[in-house]
């Protein structure tokens, strides 16, 4: 069974009569910008979560475009088994936006990590290229390391930037616990 999506005006007026909302998006992402009143379960911790707590009440799930959401609706109905009214909001976060509904921003809060470590490796790939052409073409390593660390993230699902970024100051408020025991 999948989940059906549901436009955020309809999502609206469900939560009105009681829905439950769920953010499926990562910490960093939650922090930035959240619909107010939506319980956050990052994607990533859905295997150990008990959803018991909707409590009868439909459940709503959304991330920020609604691709996240939409690929993992099958675990989502799983987990919630066959008695859940559940929905998907379609076109997510974006959409809600789109349609004036409220959302909170916290623009003190980090970018996203996703988005650091593409700052951060395209940086690296375009000044490594310009000082292999200006200054010694044994500056085309760096771009060729970072093309790598990029290759390995892909296959492996682990990046090693992003666990340096982490661990970043500015990146405290929301990653401080994980640095501590990573």
């Amino acid at each position: 069974m999948s989940l059906p999506a549901i436009k955020p005006s309809e999502a609206r007026r469900l939560l009105d009569s009681g829905a439950l909302l769920i953010d499926i998006r990562e910490a960093d992402e939650h922090a930035r910008e959240k619909i107010p009143g939506a319980h956050h379960l990052p994607l990533s911790k859905l295997d150990e979560a008990d959803l018991a707590v909707h409590q009868g009440k439909p459940v709503i799930f959304h991330c920020k475009s609604g691709m996240r959401t939409q690929a993992n609706a099958l675990r989502f109905a799983a987990k919630l088994g066959e008695t859940c009214e559940a929905y998907i909001v379609e076109g997510g976060l974006d959409a809600w936006r789109k349609a004036g509904l409220p959302v909170v921003s916290d623009r003190h809060q980090p970018l996203e990590l996703q988005r650091q470590v593409q700052i951060g490796a395209g940086t690296l790939a375009f000044v490594g290229t310009l000082l292999g052409l200006f200054v010694s073409s044994w500056f085309f390593a760096v771009s060729a390391f970072v093309g790598a660390g990029l290759i390995t993230a892909g296959v492996t699902g682990f990046c090693g930037m992003a666990r340096i970024l982490m661990r970043a100051p500015w990146n405290r408020s929301v990653y401080g616990a994980r640095t501590r025991t990573a």
